[in-house]
């Protein structure tokens, strides 16, 4: 009896010493990741608050919400954060400050957020607003705390962990095969063969559990994999044409729909064809950032001869060398005028470089495409499934919808990337939580018995996309 309490004892210590590493492999887990915390921002938070966190935008500067939030309980900042309504029904004496400050906007819902995941967010935050002067850094740690906080992976410690766990099994069955030696030789009264740790190693049980964990950690891996098929949030491809939208959008203020003038009156939101491009860059023909290097490109794209301010005739008939010789005349011609009237070495190489630029950007052989003459062939950054339908002049007409909140802020974008995770999650929690804008909007007079009345008499104090049919499966998949 002494000796199986023994072995009850190291089991119910070794379940123990398990539970103690779980809660250190979640307290691991819990260390601010600032990486994390800035993803979550962009893909959450940064639609209506601005980055540099001073600035007021749709919503507040969100630099030093933490102290502001100081006198109440932490849990009530994560409830602001995750229902701000529900917190406001409350009564909740910061809640209705903010909402008497900037009602009617209202804050979406982020339910789906952890506790950890809204730290991570908070001290990327904190990290932007109280340095300024270069990338966001995380705040310094008190004295004697350095080594707590940690924005880098927790994989190496999971793997220690992992690495002691084994080491222990290993041990406790060695250890429980020699009590279970010394039981059996005491109860028969004869030597009995002892098990070696090769033996226990292969036995039925271990072989049974190793079997059942690679199925579970396999289905796990699964299924996460197949949850994020398709998913290219941040996706950055480089373009053909290095084009600058924080040029156009950001300091030249051109408007959205300008040149993709599809978004409100069709379900797609075309890539403007080079002859947009040619409405101001017939007038413009050397760019600010670039030069002749990247409007060569669109010029030799659709044969407009920049040195004559005319069309090429029968363009489409030219050689390679025809139009080689026309697009180096007008890179080295503008090259000599802003040198002083030389090209040298220098300006022979850039001409070379900016034309070999042009047939890289321009020809695609792999694709069949042997010739510099044709549409520009752009790579294309969102990407729905098949059986997803999605319409853009619903959101951007019907909806009114600025494009950056689905598309992030684009004008302050170099290089376009994809903003939203553009899942169906993503999708349904706008649905539920966007406020459906009837004033001065034709296309929702059919609704006005049912609500325009109910928010005219009170008791109604919003419409969502959801209350309107934005749930139904029939309007995304049909």
């Amino acid at each position: 009896m002494v000796i199986r309490f023994l072995i009850y004892r190291i089991c119910s210590t070794a379940l123990l010493l398990l539970f103690v590493c779980i809660m250190v492999a979640q307290d691991a887990a819990g260390t601010v990741n600032l990486d994390e915390g800035k993803a979550l921002f962009k893909a959450q938070c940064n639609s209506c608050h601005a980055s540099n966190m001073k600035v007021k935008l749709t919503g507040p500067a969100l630099g030093g919400v933490e102290e502001r939030w100081a006198d109440y309980p932490r849990t009530d900042l994560y409830a602001w954060i995750r229902n701000s309504q529900a917190l406001i029904a409350t009564g909740h004496p910061r809640a209705t400050v903010l909402w008497n400050e900037w009602k009617p906007n209202l804050m979406s819902n982020f339910t789906n957020l952890t506790d950890a995941q809204i730290e991570n967010i908070l001290a990327y935050i904190n990290g932007v607003y109280t340095d300024t002067y270069g990338p966001p850094k995380p705040p310094p740690p008190p004295p004697g705390e350095e080594s707590a906080q940690s924005g880098g992976s927790n994989t190496p410690l999971f793997v220690v962990i992992a690495l002691i766990l084994v080491i222990f099994a290993i041990v406790l069955a060695r250890i429980i095969s020699n009590l279970d030696y010394v039981i059996k030789t005491r109860d028969t009264g004869f030597p009995v063969t002892r098990r070696t740790l090769a033996q226990t190693l292969t036995s039925k049980g271990v072989i049974g559990f190793v079997i059942f964990a690679l199925v579970v950690l396999g289905g796990y891996t699964t299924v996460n994999n197949a949850i994020a098929l398709g998913r290219q949030q941040g996706y950055k491809p480089g373009q053909p044409i290095k084009f600058s939208h924080a040029i156009h959008a950001g300091q030249q203020k051109i408007d959205c729909q300008y040149c993709h003038d599809g978004a409100r009156r069709s379900k797609h939101s075309n890539i403007p064809q080079t002859n947009t491009c040619m409405n101001c860059h017939k007038a413009i023909e050397v760019g600010s950032q670039y030069g002749t290097a990247e409007l060569t490109k669109i010029f030799a794209s659709i044969g407009y001869d920049p040195s004559t301010d005319k069309y090429i005739a029968n363009y489409d008939n030219l050689s390679e060398e025809e139009i080689e010789r026309i697009y180096k005349k007008w890179i080295s011609d503008t090259y000599v005028e802003a040198n002083n009237g030389t090209l040298g070495q220098m300006g022979e190489k850039i001409m070379n470089d900016q034309w070999e630029g042009v047939v890289a950007a321009l020809k695609n052989p792999e694709n069949g495409d042997n010739k510099i003459q044709g549409p520009i062939e752009w790579t294309r950054i969102h990407n729905l499934p098949d059986h997803v339908y999605f319409n853009h002049a619903q959101h951007v007409s019907v909806g009114q919808l600025e494009c950056q909140t689905c598309h992030g802020k684009v004008e302050e974008m170099e290089v376009v990337a994809q903003h939203s995770p553009l899942s169906m999650g993503w999708c349904i929690n706008c649905h539920r939580q966007t406020e459906v804008k009837f004033n001065d909007n034709d296309y929702y007079k059919n609704y006005y018995e049912k609500y325009h009345k109910e928010i005219a008499n009170g008791t109604r104090n919003k419409v969502t996309v959801e209350d309107v049919g934005g749930l139904e499966c029939q309007q995304c998949h049909y």
